[in-house]
């Protein structure tokens, strides 16, 4: 709850109001109804931040707002806001039949644009090359979106099918190909993924892990390293495409840049553990799983023992991991021996093409 002070800035200067003081407003608002003050703060407040809810909050407090200046002022501003929403809404729809636009630039517009977020799901769909009422309307019965839904009340899982759906079929680019390479650890896999990232021919994912980074890793560049809690938190929100636990830390790959690639026309690389190449190939079949193989047994271990990161027991622990990963290549698409990291690149690359 704001104090005396900070309710008396406000109320002077109301263009102070940020979008952390929409719901204390609101409580005032609420709490003491006969006060008008708090009912045109809070409306000021919603209606300065482009919060979606100033319509329909505006017809609900109307009433009891007894300064009808101050009342004139706010419809004026809802009724300006109308009309650039609607200009919004045409330029929208226009860059969509033109194939400026594709549905996942529409989505992106929506987290930022409060004109783009009030659009209705339909109007999106039916503005699309291809698609029009029938589709769309078939379209959302079975995601399970109802007709008067906007954008911005699309939940994870609706914008997630909407993305996959118009992946098979954008009219911007044809989708790129999604590579997923996997296999023990200690095989090269980071040795590779990192050369595919400098070569341009790849856009490389990079996965978010629990672990610790090692002398030589750098956050953003090699993984994203974040909390347990961190990563709980996205599971629950569904943010990633897979996830994998391995050798007692946890390793994930962001869903949504990765299909926002695939989109672009560009080819993606998820080097990913065996487990979670699994689950993208139930997410995404198209995709292409490749597994890096080292040339022998002896090979890998010297790799592995060649580290010096790991304590004994752990690295035992990683070699007899690496003996249940080796049993695992026949689920894949293609084996490559890692023989010669140039060769395996150009394996990789020829895939994609």
């Amino acid at each position: 709850m704001m104090n005396i002070e900070e309710i008396a800035k406000r109320i002077n200067t109301p263009q102070l109001c940020t979008s952390s003081d929409i719901q204390p407003l609101k409580d005032l608002a609420e709490k003491y109804p006969y006060a008008q003050s708090f009912a045109i703060l809070y409306l000021k407040a919603l209606s300065s931040n482009n919060d979606i809810r100033f319509d329909d909050e505006l017809q609900k407090y109307a009433y009891k707002i007894t300064d009808r200046v101050r009342l004139f002022e706010l419809m004026n501003e809802a009724k300006v806001k109308a009309e650039n929403e609607v200009e919004v809404k045409i330029e929208v729809k226009l860059k969509i039949k033109s194939g400026d636009y594709t549905i996942d630039t529409v989505l992106e517009l929506a987290q930022n644009d409060d004109a783009v977020a009030k659009m209705r799901v339909r109007e999106l769909l039916e503005a699309l090359s291809g698609v029009g009422k029938v589709r769309a309307q078939s379209l959302m019965e079975r995601l399970n979106i109802s007709p008067t839904r906007r954008i911005a009340g699309l939940g994870r899982h609706q914008i997630k099918e909407l993305r996959s759906e118009f992946m098979k079929t954008t009219h911007a680019v044809r989708p790129g190909k999604l590579i997923v390479l996997s296999g023990p650890g200690g095989v090269g896999k980071s040795t590779i993924a990192a050369l595919l990232r400098k070569s341009g021919d790849f856009w490389v994912s990079v996965s978010a892990t629990t672990r610790q980074p090692r002398n030589n890793e750098l956050n953003g560049i090699d993984y994203f390293f974040i909390s347990n809690d961190e990563f709980d938190r996205k599971i629950k929100e569904d943010e990633f495409l897979e996830w994998a636990e391995f050798a007692g830390n946890r390793y994930g790959t962001p869903s949504v840049e990765v299909q926002d690639a695939l989109l672009r026309g560009e080819n993606v690389l998820l080097e990913i553990e065996i487990d979670g190449a699994k689950q993208v190939k139930a997410h995404l079949p198209q995709a292409i799983l490749v597994f890096l193989e080292p040339p022998s047994w002896e090979e890998l271990v010297a790799r592995l023992e060649g580290r010096g990161t790991d304590d004994p027991e752990r690295r035992a622990h990683r070699l007899q991991l690496a003996q249940e990963e080796l049993a695992a290549a026949s689920f894949f698409d293609h084996v490559i021996v890692n023989d010669a990291v140039e060769r395996v690149v150009a394996q990789l690359v020829a895939l994609a093409s």
